[in-house]
Parts: structure tokens; sequence; C-alpha cells
């Protein structure tokens, strides 16, 4: 039983992980939508879609729960606020990038992710540094520079996707949500601010022609988008050890990158490959210490 519930994991967070990988075309197909509006539609239509999943699955009652524990707790309140606010900037750059032709700087953004994700945890939670983390970091530091300065352009589009999943990471380990409340208290909170949006600074794509368009049908269905992969992660991750989630992460950013050359044809020089290469160096590197048994010592004092 234990075995049926790892390979269920498995499948339920990899498939988590290549929708999130092939969620650019999704958004090429409304790319005359402009970036904010895209992701005004997507936070309402994400929070209307998991209202419906709280509701047929009963959960009413333990979700208003859950709110009002959040709003009596302050430091929670603060807290998954500051989530909304960093998974809203995230989801922003990313539709940005992708309908702007930087899929592999995306792409590179999410391979630098879990190195960031260490970085905010040494310095926010106090975790320690072992020797190989720390050269994953220079590795993928010296990889950042060179592409910076070789090829001319600062990946700001990288390292802005990287810094907010990764603080958006770090605060949801502050503030222990389940999951589908989580996503859905979430995008409540920025729901107002994207309602206001709409109807004020975009040229309302929705409201223009047929209710039924491909293009409004589209962006009811990003919040469908947004949800069905978290929901898969969530149902996965809990019956997958925390070392094969991170092995599963990466596949998204490649198949992003392979979209990015391959399939949008952009541009992708030897100064890119040098840099992918000394990240990728980094990951196995940083994937090596995570799976390294501990010594002697460590084990007799267990």
């Amino acid at each position: 039983m234990e075995q049926s519930d790892k390979k269920i994991g498995i499948i339920y967070t990899a498939s988590a992980y290549f929708l999130w990988g092939f969620l650019p075309i999704y958004w090429k197909l409304i790319q005359e939508v402009s970036a904010g509006e895209i992701l005004a539609h997507r936070i309402i239509w994400s929070f209307l879609f998991m209202v419906v999943i709280i509701l047929v699955m009963r959960k009413g009652k333990s979700f208003i729960k859950e709110c009002k524990l959040i709003i009596r707790n302050k430091r929670n309140l603060i807290g998954i606020t500051l989530a909304s606010i960093m998974i809203s900037i995230n989801w922003l750059t990313y539709i940005w990038a992708v309908n702007s032709d930087h899929v592999i700087q995306a792409s590179l953004g999410y391979y630098i992710n879990p190195l960031v994700s260490i970085l905010l945890g040494i310095i926010v939670l106090k975790e320690t540094l072992t020797r190989r983390q720390l050269v994953s970091f220079i590795l993928a530091g010296i990889g950042v520079v060179y592409l910076t300065f070789s090829y001319g352009v600062f990946p700001w589009v990288s390292l802005l996707l990287a810094f907010s999943f990764g603080f958006y990471g770090l605060l949801k380990k502050m503030v222990d949500v389940n999951a589908m409340f989580g996503l859905t208290i979430e995008t409540m909170i920025v729901t107002p601010l994207a309602l206001i949006y709409v109807p004020l600074f975009t040229e309302n794509t929705f409201v223009q022609g047929d209710l039924t368009s491909n293009t409004n049908l589209l962006l009811i269905g990003a919040g469908v988008a947004t949800a069905v992969p978290l929901l898969l992660f969530a149902s996965g991750a809990k019956k997958i050890p925390l070392s094969m989630i991170g092995f599963l992460q990466y596949i998204a950013p490649t198949i992003m990158l392979i979209l990015g050359v391959f399939v949008y044809h952009e541009a992708f020089s030897a100064s890119h490959l040098v840099s992918f290469m000394l990240i990728w160096i980094a990951l196995v590197i940083y994937m090596g210490s995570a799976y390294r048994r501990p010594s002697k010592r460590q084990r007799k004092s267990v």
C-alpha cells in the first residue's frame, strides 16, 4: 500500500510540474491581452474556482474556520498577505516574460529558485550551509554574473521570478496553511484589487464581443490552469519524500527551456549555454548534498 501511494504521489507531483512546464503555451494563446489584465483574471477566476472546489468537497465550514484563525493571528495574517503579494508579482513577471519572448529567462529563474530558497532559509531561518551548498551558490552566482557581462543584459526577469517565488515559499513555510485553503485565501486577498484593476486600467478584453469568445474562455480558464497543478502538487507531495520533490521540480524549467529554444526560437547564445551549464552543475552538486548519506558519526548520534 505504501509503495502504491508513493507511485501515485510521483504521478501527481510529476503531472503538476509537467503542466507548469507547458503553461507558456497557454499564455501565448492570449498574448494579445496585457500581462496585467491576464494576471487580474487569473486571480479572480482562480479564487472562484477554488471556492467551487471547496463547496463541492463540503469544506466550507473548515475554510471559514481557517480564515477566522488567520484573522485572529496577526503574524499569520501579515504572512499570508505578503505571500499573496509575492505570488502575484511572480505570476505577473512570468506572464509578461512568456508573452514578451523571454521564456528562456523564465526557465533560468526556476532553475535558480531552489538555490534562492536555501539562501533565504540560511538568512531568515538560520539554517546551516554545507560545503556543497556553498559551492552551488558560488557556481550559480558565477553563471548569473557571466550572463550579465557577456550577454550585456542583466537577467532581472530570472532573478525576480526566483526571489519572488523563494520569498513566497518562505512565507508559506512560516504560515502553516492547508494548500487548498492557502491558495483560496491568497487569491481572495488580492481579488478586490483585481476587480478594481480590470474595468479601470485595462482595455477590458473580457467584456468586448462575445462572452464565449476564445479569449474570454481562455481568461476564465486561467483560474483552472492555475489551480489544477497546485492541487495535484499538494496531493502528490504528501506521498513522496522531499528529496524526490527536489528532483521532480526541474521538469518544469527544462520543458520551458525546450519550448523557448525549439518552439519559440528565442536566442540561445554561447553565453546562455555557459551560464546554464554552470547552474546545472550547481544543481547537480546541490542534489548530491541532498542525497548524501550521513557519516558514521552522524548515524551513531541519532
